[in-house]
C-alpha cells in the first residue's frame, strides 16, 4: 500500500518551526547537519536522509551526513554530478521524486541495500551556485506530496547554510596548518646573531598570508625576510607559501635584494595574478656589521642601537608586489652595530582601525629598545599588540650581542 502524508495549516507551521528553530544557530555546523537530517525523518516520516556536498574541483558528490544510511559518510561515497539519482538531482538543480525505486536510475548500490523504496531528492544552492543536494528515503512505497517538496526544500536552504560554515571552518583550519608548516618551527642558529620571532593571528579574520623566514646563504650572508600577501584565509596562505620558496630560489641566485624582489613581482604577475604582497627582504653581512635591506610596498623596520633611541630606518619603499608596475628596485645597506636590535614586522602591528599609521610606527618605535631578542620581541607584543590584532601580526627581532 502506497502511503500519502498531508499537511494542515497547524502541522505545516509545526514542521517549519522544527527546522526555523532559532536554538539550531548555537550548534556547531556538522551537528547543526546531523540535527536536521534527525528533524527531517521524523517529520516527514522517512527512513534515510543524506547530505552530499559538492566537491567543485572533482565534480562529484560527496557524502557528508546522514541518517540511516551512516555508511554512507563512513565509506566517503562519492558520485559524479549527472549520476545516478542525487547526480541527476544536482545536474538539473530541480527537485526529483522517485515513487517506485526498483525501476530507477540508481548508481549508489546502498540505496537498495538498505531496502529504500521511493526517494525525493532537492538541490542544495547558494546564489544559485550547487552547494550539494540532500534526499530522503523511505523503505515504504511513498508518494511524496509538494508539501514535502516544499519542507525539503526549506531544510536544504537551512542545510546549505551550514555546509558554508563548515567548508569556511575546514578553510580556515587547512589554511592554518599551512601557514604553521611553513613558518620556522625553530630559527637557525646564527653565530654572531639573536633571532626570536613572533606570529598572532588576526582576531577577526583569522589565518592570512604573513610570514617571515631567515636562511643561510653559500655565501655566508644570511637571508631574512617577513612578507604579507593581501586577503585572508586559505587563498593568502596558499599564495604566501609560493612566494616564500621561490623568494628562497631567486636569493640563491641573486646577491642584491632588489634583484630577488624584482624576479619575485614579475613571478607574481605572471602566475598570481590579482594578489599583491609586501615584503621586506634583507642580507645580513657574514661578519653581522650590516644589513643589504630591500623593501616592496613593506613599512620600514626599526633599529634600536645601544647609544641612542630607535628609530626607523630610512630605507627607500618601492612598490609592492604585483602591482604589474615595472619599476627598478633599490637596496640601503645599514649598519647594524654591536648591541642593536632590528625588528621587522607586518602592518598589522602598528593598523589600527579608526587610527593613523603614524600613531602605531610611533607607538612601535617606542616599545623597542636594545636587550635579548627575545625580550624584544615579548616587550613589543605587550605593548603595541595588547589589543586583540584585526589583522595576521609577523614579528622578527635580529639582535647583534
Amino acid at each position: 500500500m502506497i502511503r500519502s502524508r498531508g499537511s494542515s495549516s497547524d502541522e505545516r507551521l509545526r514542521r517549519i518551526e522544527a527546522i526555523t528553530d532559532a536554538t539550531l544557530s548555537q550548534l556547531r555546523s556538522q551537528d547543526l547537519l546531523d540535527v536536521l537530517l534527525d528533524r527531517v525523518c521524523d517529520l516527514m516520516d522517512v527512513d534515510t536522509a543524506v547530505v552530499l556536498l559538492l566537491d567543485a574541483h572533482a565534480q562529484q558528490l560527496v557524502a557528508t551526513a546522514a541518517k540511516g544510511l551512516e555508511v554512507e559518510v563512513e565509506q566517503g561515497f562519492r558520485l559524479a554530478v549527472g549520476r545516478g539519482f542525487a547526480g541527476r538531482v544536482a545536474r538539473d538543480r530541480t527537485p526529483v521524486v522517485i515513487p517506485d525505486l526498483s525501476v530507477a536510475d540508481i548508481a549508489n548500490p546502498l540505496l537498495r541495500e538498505k531496502g529504500l523504496s521511493s526517494l525525493l531528492g532537492v538541490p542544495m544552492l547558494a546564489a544559485g551556485e550547487l552547494v550539494g543536494v540532500l534526499h530522503v528515503g523511505s523503505l515504504a512505497p511513498r508518494e511524496f506530496s509538494e508539501g514535502d517538496i516544499q519542507l525539503l526544500q526549506l531544510v536544504a536552504e537551512r542545510a546549505t547554510l551550514a555546509a558554508q560554515v563548515r567548508t569556511s571552518e575546514i578553510d580556515r583550519m587547512a589554511a592554518l596548518a599551512l601557514q604553521r608548516s611553513l613558518l620556522p618551527s625553530r630559527l637557525p642558529g646564527v653565530p654572531g646573531l639573536e633571532l626570536a620571532a613572533r606570529y598572532l593571528p588576526g582576531h577577526d579574520t583569522g589565518v592570512g598570508g604573513d610570514w617571515y623566514d631567515v636562511f643561510h646563504l653559500p655565501s655566508g650572508w644570511l637571508g631574512v625576510v617577513i612578507g604579507d600577501v593581501s586577503g585572508h584565509g586559505l587563498p593568502s596562505a596558499v599564495v604566501m607559501g609560493r612566494l616564500r620558496s621561490a623568494l628562497r630560489a631567486y636569493s640563491l641566485e641573486c646577491d642584491d635584494p632588489a634583484d630577488a624582489l624584482a624576479r619575485l613581482d614579475r613571478k607574481i604577475h605572471h602566475f598570481e595574478a590579482g594578489s599583491l604582497a609586501t615584503v621586506l627582504y634583507g642580507m645580513i653581512s657574514p661578519d653581522r656589521e650590516q644589513v643589504v635591506i630591500s623593501l616592496a610596498g613593506h613599512p620600514p623596520p626599526v633599529l634600536a642601537p645601544l647609544d641612542r633611541e630607535a628609530q626607523m630606518v630610512r630605507v627607500p619603499t618601492d612598490l609592492p608586489l604585483g602591482t604589474g608596475r615595472p619599476e627598478r628596485r633599490r637596496s640601503t645597506t645599514v649598519d647594524l652595530p654591536a648591541g642593536a636590535v632590528l625588528v621587522c614586522y607586518t602592518d598589522g602591528l602598528v593598523e589600527r582601525r579608526g587610527e593613523y599609521i603614524d600613531l602605531g610606527l610611533e607607538r612601535l618605535r617606542l616599545a623597542v629598545e636594545p636587550g635579548p631578542a627575545e625580550v624584544v620581541c615579548a616587550t613589543v607584543i605587550s605593548a603595541v599588540a595588547a589589543e586583540l590584532p584585526t589583522d595576521d601580526v609577523a614579528l622578527l627581532a635580529i639582535r647583534r650581542p
